[in-house]
């Protein structure tokens, strides 16, 4: 085990790294809890759920045993003419629980993937009524994920620059943040046209992007506006949902109901990877047809994988019940007063919070982006305090699983307070 950091520089390529520069990776043996533990000992808080996947912890034993008794049972089979007991549960279950205009659940792999799904059901329905519809609206610093179709509805930046020639055109409109909601809802009355086929956001958060928070009533606006000029609303809540926002769904902050929703990362508890893109009736209707060339073509070797499904199922069980529920309140009240103290903090700025989820910048002197040096120096500095913190350049941000006990909250604040205490 030793060696393993070696063995793994020899053969591995690690995603969102520059492997001629980056040290080497940190070898993880076991995880419990909020806790993973390292080769040599050490037990790191993961403070962002490992990439805003995992609600309940490490190695949940509910969700472990029900994987192990799946894995016995069936553990793929192709889902083209067949079905299988938990993909059917799990849209049985989803379904009650999203917005009440949706009506069907499609499975793919991840969050990418999902909308990828959504983006080809937008265009294909209106290619189906005979109405094809070629426009996107999106947001600028919105991220979708890194396939082609969802980098294109991805705001423009070094990340996609190298593809720029390939990926189709997209109408961008500021994010409504705070103080901006008035001019983006000037601009968008120009942008909403008859030729829109959808329009893709982040609802209320956007992720990697900034942890950039922006009210419910201004995307009802936008959502309204959009709607009447007949554009399809598609809410991406592959990091938002599944409680994370302090709602199940961010969507439920809304008046205004999306027509496609994605989902994945917490879907299973960040246990399996797992996509879901789910839609209206009236959007599935648009593919019902004794034409066969308007079939949604589109699946995945491993779509409604039995495994990822299951794990999907427990999750939900953990999930929704008073206890985890309470865990979600618990913990957005323990931020709430962490967030209070650091609004009156030198070196620190919009601080700003949604349910388990608090972010806020650092003042800096460089550029306010990824690629800001005290991105580094915060990751390196918290993680020698065994907390593991992903700071989106100046961006720093806590999104802890559901099991995070207020001691181990405390500690993460504490790696904080000493890391402010330093600048």
């Amino acid at each position: 085990m030793s060696q393993l950091p070696q063995r793994d520089k020899a053969v591995i390529w690690h995603p969102f790294t520059q492997m001629q520069t980056a040290p080497l990776p940190v070898p993880i043996v076991r995880g419990e809890g909020s806790v993973l533990h390292t080769a040599d000992g050490r037990a790191i808080l993961d403070m962002i759920s490992s990439w805003w996947v995992n609600l309940h912890g490490h190695a949940h034993p509910h969700i472990a045993s029900r994987i192990s008794d799946q894995l016995h049972t069936l553990e793929h089979v192709i889902f083209a003419g067949f079905t299988h007991e938990p993909a059917v549960q799990l849209a049985e279950r989803l379904l009650p629980i999203l917005p009440d205009n949706q009506r069907r659940v499609f499975y793919s792999d991840n969050g990418s993937t999902a909308v990828e799904v959504a983006l080809k059901m937008a265009f294909q329905y209106w290619h189906n009524l005979g109405q094809p519809r070629r426009k996107v609206i999106a947001f600028e610093d919105a991220y979708h994920g890194d396939t082609f179709g969802a980098m294109a509805v991805g705001g423009r930046s070094t990340f996609t620059t190298p593809f720029a020639p390939f990926l189709f055109d997209v109408t961008f409109l500021p994010t409504p943040i705070p103080g901006r909601e008035a001019e983006v809802l000037e601009l968008a009355k120009a942008a909403f046209t008859d030729d829109v086929a959808a329009f893709i956001v982040e609802p209320l958060v956007q992720g990697s992007g900034g942890m950039n928070m922006y009210a419910p009533a201004v995307l009802d606006q936008l959502f309204s506006m959009a709607r009447a000029k007949g554009a399809l609303l598609i809410a991406d809540e592959v990091m938002t949902g599944f409680g994370r926002t302090g709602k199940l769904f961010a969507s439920h902050y809304l008046t205004e109901k999306p027509d496609l929703m994605c989902l994945s990362k917490g879907l299973t508890g960040g246990t399996m990877a797992l996509g879901v893109t789910t839609c209206t009736q009236a959007i599935y209707d648009a593919f019902l047809s004794t034409d066969r060339m308007k079939t949604l073509f589109h699946g995945h070797s491993f779509t409604a994988n039995p495994l990822a499904c299951t794990a999907g199922l427990a999750s939900l069980d953990l999930l929704l019940t008073p206890d985890r529920m309470a865990d979600i309140e618990r913990i957005a009240a323990q931020h709430a007063l962490f967030a209070d103290e650091l609004r009156s903090t030198p070196r620190v700025e919009n601080v700003r919070q949604l349910g388990t989820l608090l972010a806020f910048d650092l003042v800096t002197d460089g550029q306010t982006s990824y690629f800001n040096t005290i991105r580094d120096v915060a990751y390196n500095f918290l993680l020698e305090r065994d907390v593991l913190m992903r700071p989106l350049g100046n961006v720093l941000y806590l999104m802890p699983p559901y099991c995070t006990t207020n001691a181990q909250l405390d500690q993460a604040y504490g790696a904080v307070r000493a890391l402010l205490g330093t600048l």
